[in-house]
């Protein structure tokens, strides 16, 4: 059975390969700030800004049966040198927008036999790493606010965040701009390579499936064994 899925954010990187993975089979909703990539696939798009717009004034079905939420910042840099200001930002961006459009499309997921709602968290909430402390901040506000959403509004709906490590995307293009930069970060991981889009991909379309129905609250670690592993 074909489901509603509304992606926010669904152009690049990771969520585009969520696109990849479902536009054959479901009804797939992009709202992102661009339709760029996704002339191939058949979804409907909405140009739509997460930290500006309210998502309920979108053209959506009553039923939603899967939520995404893609838009995340990577911003590392010591602590000395980030302003008030810069934790604000991300905070806003990370975890304020997608609490406001969760909100924005609550009556819809309820509407659903069982939503599945999949939000991204990165490893370095679990496993303190230096230079990571307005992202993981933010982050780890997602995981909290996960798990308590997803204990609120069960069995109505599931909710299971993905905590990847560095992924191959635009999104981390600073980090992995050279062939050695990567050679680096690949070393870095138990299984030597950073993470692709499908990886990542792959598991939001398997949590947003009815393989992984019996499945809530859960912080999924994919992360080549990052944040479990010491192999040095």
């Amino acid at each position: 059975m074909k489901k509603n899925i509304l992606l926010i954010g669904g152009s690049k990187g990771i969520g585009l390969e969520i696109v990849k993975e479902l536009s054959s089979k479901h009804n797939v909703y992009v709202a992102s700030r661009s339709d760029d990539n996704l002339s191939d696939y058949d979804v409907t798009y909405f140009k739509f800004d997460a930290l500006k717009d309210d998502v309920s004034e979108l053209d959506l079905p009553e039923t939603l049966d899967g939520f995404v939420y893609c838009p995340g910042s990577i911003n590392l840099k010591p602590f000395k040198m980030m302003k008030p200001e810069t934790f604000e930002e991300d905070f806003q961006l990370n975890f304020m927008s997608l609490v406001k459009t969760t909100h924005g499309v609550l009556s819809k997921l309820k509407n659903s036999e069982q939503a599945s709602l999949v939000y991204f968290s990165t490893v370095a909430v679990q496993t303190g790493m230096p230079f990571h402390t307005s992202v993981a901040a933010a982050k780890g506000a997602i995981e909290g606010f996960a798990r308590s959403l997803a204990a609120e509004y069960a069995p109505s709906f599931r909710v299971n965040v993905v905590a990847p490590s560095l992924v191959n995307s635009q999104l981390a293009s600073k980090l992995l701009g050279s062939d050695k930069k990567k050679e680096k970060m690949d070393e870095r991981h138990p299984l030597k390579r950073v993470g692709e889009p499908t990886d990542i991909g792959k598991i939001a379309s398997f949590l947003l499936s009815e393989d992984s129905s019996w499945i809530t609250g859960q912080v999924l670690g994919v992360d080549g064994g990052m944040g479990s592993l010491n192999v040095s």
